[in-house]
């Protein structure tokens, strides 16, 4: 084992045996890297008024959180589970400032359902138009309304569980995992049947937007990375981002919010 490694595993012991502060100290300092990597993604999707700092700020909490909250017993590594938490935590944040317009957040809603209920009538992803006409918008009043919720909402994998009518309450991925110590088992979701429904979702979205989300989320570009591979503008691939992510949560939903309303 490396010994970097060694030193690591002693500030855990160090941390949760004996309660060490300084060792808790040292844990945020080797750690607080995340919570700059995570704020730096996450930032493409909001606003330019929503300052990069206060994401880390955010962050930070929900770092300093994952440490109290960790396990190191449990077979999980400790940056999976402490990405998590960073997201929630600035996530939360930014909810509890209400900075999203609650007509972008109903149009979200609108088009993630539009578009469940056209692929189940289709049996396939619907185009644009048909989106629109369904909605009672013209084409141009659609793209319209996706670019303000690409650049005013929260749209990322992470926000993919929803499991209540209300789309008060979410999991995320960590969640999933089975806790050995919970009183309600049979709530918890399983995280094999969560990953075989994500990457369904996603096998069946149409070509361009499945090589967005293959790009940002799995090969760690950038949206303006991305234009540049498909020689469009930042925009468009802002635009297609958020296309995907509402027909993947529409659908998602559409199979997650039965089985847990039963």
């Amino acid at each position: 084992m490396p010994e970097e490694d060694k030193e690591i595993l002693e500030l855990w012991r160090l941390y949760k045996s004996e309660g060490d502060p300084k060792a808790r100290d040292r844990l945020i300092l080797t750690y607080a890297p995340l919570v700059k990597y995570v704020a730096g993604r996450m930032g493409t999707n909001f606003p330019s008024h929503v300052d990069e700092s206060d994401l880390i700020s955010y962050g930070l909490l929900g770092l300093i959180g994952a440490l109290e909250r960790f396990e190191p017993e449990r077979n999980i590594k400790f940056e999976t589970y402490a990405i998590t938490r960073i997201k929630g935590s600035i996530l939360d944040e930014l909810r509890s400032l209400d900075w999203v317009p609650r007509s972008v957040r109903s149009m979200a809603r609108q088009i993630e359902k539009c578009s469940a209920a056209l692929e189940n009538k289709f049996h396939r992803a619907p185009t644009d138009e048909e989106m629109a006409k369904d909605m009672g918008l013209t084409d141009v009043e659609f793209q319209e309304a996706l670019t303000k919720i690409s650049s005013s909402s929260i749209v990322a994998l992470e926000e993919l569980w929803t499991i209540s009518s209300t789309g008060t309450e979410s999991v995320a991925l960590i969640d999933t995992i089975e806790d050995r110590n919970s009183k309600n088992p049979a709530e918890v979701v399983d995280i094999n049947e969560v990953k075989e429904r994500l990457a369904s979702a996603i096998s069946n979205l149409p070509e361009r937007e499945k090589i967005v989300i293959a790009l940002y989320y799995y090969e760690g570009l950038t949206l303006r990375e991305i234009g540049d591979v498909l020689g469009v503008t930042e925009s468009r691939i802002s635009q297609l981002h958020t296309k995907a992510i509402l027909r993947l949560k529409g659908r998602l939903k559409d199979q997650v919010e039965p089985a847990a309303l039963s």
